[in-house]
């Protein structure tokens, strides 16, 4: 059963970093849709089954950053970032909350060896 837990800004950079070296650096790809919701504006897709390369965190610019296949999506000033943690220590969901109140959820799919020819 997976779990959700909070993870404080202090631990980001840890955090992501220690989940890139042991799921996303292998030869097995995994994809990632980000869901914006904006108060304001409406909800709206930003990624969409795309590879997820690598999470960082910079502290200079308070930026979670998503390394992805066609380019980075950044998440400025995150104020509350939860995970959704399988029982294997796998980030499978993000929800993020900005300074301005936009949420970005974040989900992750596992999808397997890729085949090399």
């Amino acid at each position: 059963m997976a779990d959700m837990k909070r993870i404080p800004g202090d631990h980001l950079g840890a955090y992501f970093e220690a989940f890139t070296k042991r799921y996303l650096l292998d030869a097995a790809p995994e994809r990632v849709d980000v869901e914006v919701l904006e108060p304001r504006w409406g909800d709206w897709r930003a990624v969409e089954g795309v590879r997820l390369m690598g999470i960082t965190y910079d502290p200079h610019e308070s930026a979670l950053e998503f390394e992805l296949e066609p380019g980075d999506h950044r998440v400025y000033h995150p104020v509350d970032v939860w995970v959704v943690e399988e029982p294997d220590g796998f980030v499978s969901g993000i929800d993020l909350v900005r300074a301005d109140g936009t949420r970005e959820v974040v989900r992750i799919q596992r999808m397997g060896v890729q085949r090399v020819d």
